[in-house]
């Protein structure tokens, strides 16, 4: 199979198509032909060296995927071959490739999702409805502000704290204030004209993406008894943050995706209900991968990039 891989940690230079075995599905696994893979943050700082993998041979990049399952492993029951199915895989046997394997629990039926559609909401829509409906339990009436709003996990946040009867605030840039309003936003701020801090009082809840100094100036805005979640993962320190989140009383969750397909199921209905909308900004060939890294990382794209094999 052809899979994009790299032998050194470092820049989107290193990443390399190359013909490999696929990969064979373990106890509890299943092995997956590959639909779409969908790019994360994750994914450049795994590419990196920032999340402590292990350099392998070979080692292939990738969180998100759709497909079919093409085999399944001993003990696997949920799946046959041949059904259509999304969810999480992991380097060094990632969906960056034409065939990989994923553990069964980290799967979902994809049902009527078109696999592009799919293959960009697992980490992004479960770092969006997770710390929405299993921490904050987000009520009908509550004020939301999602930083980041028109990004990967923003443009999610933003319908399923609406789908959840919340009223939504949203940080972005003036150009993309119609495309969120289309989204079902509340209001919007454009962070590079208006401090957002100094402007709004009274939120429940924040979901933050960014973290450095968003967290800090994310509390002044929090009511008493709100939450600031943080989910952005690895990166800056959070020792200030969390250090005037106590002296305040106000809480604040570091916030980590748990990769279930059981938290897949109710995403996707959300989906083909018609009450979310996937945005894939854009989709690129495998063999374009190191393009796609360049993208994410510039920080100006808007909904997810796609990779097809």
């Amino acid at each position: 199979m052809r899979a994009i891989s790299q032998s050194a940690f470092g820049g989107s230079e290193v990443l390399r198509l190359i013909d490999v075995d696929p990969p064979a599905p373990g106890p509890g696994e299943v092995q997956i032909q590959v639909s779409a893979a969908g790019v994360n943050p994750a994914d450049w700082k795994a590419r990196a060296g920032l999340l402590g993998h292990p350099m392998t041979d070979p080692f292939i990049l990738g969180l998100d995927v759709a497909g079919s399952v093409s085999a399944t492993g001993p003990g696997v029951s949920a799946f046959s071959v041949g059904d259509a199915v999304f969810g999480f895989t992991a380097p060094p046997r990632g969906a960056y490739a034409e065939v990989t394997v994923a553990a069964a629990t980290a799967l979902a039926p994809a049902g009527g999702l078109d696999p592009v559609m799919a293959a960009a909401l697992p980490i992004a829509g479960l770092t969006a409805w997770q710390p929405l409906v299993r921490v904050a339990r987000v009520r009908p009436g509550q004020r939301v502000l999602v930083h980041a709003a028109a990004g990967g996990v923003g443009h999610l946040a933003v319908q399923i704290a609406k789908s959840l009867g919340a009223y939504v605030i949203g940080t972005a840039r003036t150009g993309k204030h119609d495309y969120l309003r289309e989204l079902g936003a509340d209001e919007l701020v454009d962070y590079t004209r208006v401090d957002f801090a100094a402007e709004l009082r009274g939120i429940d809840v924040v979901i933050d993406p960014l973290a450095e100094d968003y967290g800090p100036r994310s509390l002044d805005v929090l009511a008493p008894g709100g939450v600031l979640i943080d989910v952005r993962g690895t990166g800056p320190d959070r020792a200030e943050v969390t250090a005037l989140a106590a002296a305040r009383g106000l809480r604040f969750v570091r916030f980590g995706v748990e990769r279930t397909g059981d938290d897949l199921r109710p995403l996707a209905e959300l989906v083909t209900s018609g009450a979310v909308r996937v945005d894939v900004g854009q989709t690129l060939p495998l063999a374009d991968a190191a393009k796609a890294h360049e993208l994410l990382q510039s920080g100006r794209t808007r909904g997810k990039i796609v990779l097809l094999p």
